[in-house]
């Protein structure tokens, strides 16, 4: 991953971010959180259901760039995640299983790309620019980490590879 970025990131004094639970990233807007096989192995331990009853029960496939279906979470209808719960324990129901995908925010590719894709972002999350500063090293290997857990993709389940 890091080639491209690594000779002209704007990140390599690091970046600070300390989530602050505000749930921001989870709710309010239309979004995707793609799954791979280990994500869906957790969620579904969580809950105690078996792999392809997770799958029918909270998930949905999303067109990718590349024409196939990719495996993402349900939203609620009003665009919150479908684990996302008010109440008592408002938040994340499942936060301490939740998908690498959300684990990884906001060191995301798309996010820390340029400065300014960064800062548009921390417009909106309170814990961005401030809290634990993440080096550079650190955010290459959280960029890696989500490249090397491939995403689902309907093709690769009908070929037998999930």
């Amino acid at each position: 991953m890091g080639k491209a970025l690594k000779n002209n990131n704007f990140y390599a004094d690091g970046l600070n971010f300390s989530c602050k639970r505000c749930s921001t990233c989870c709710r309010f807007e239309a979004g995707f959180v793609f799954l791979s096989k280990k994500d869906v192995s957790h969620l579904a331990a969580a809950l105690d259901m078996n792999y392809n009853d997770f799958i029918m029960t909270h998930c949905r496939w999303i067109p990718g760039n590349d024409g196939k279906k990719l495996l993402s979470l349900q939203e609620k209808p009003n665009y919150d995640c479908i684990f996302w719960s008010s109440g008592e324990t408002e938040g994340c129901s499942l936060y301490e299983k939740r998908p690498l995908q959300c684990r990884l925010f906001p060191f995301w590719e798309s996010i820390v790309k340029t400065k300014s894709s960064w800062d548009m972002t921390a417009r909106d999350c309170p814990g961005m620019n401030q809290g634990t500063l993440h080096s550079e090293n650190s955010i290459e290997k959280m960029l890696s980490m989500r490249q090397s857990e491939v995403i689902i993709s309907r093709d690769a389940i009908q070929m037998g590879e999930f």
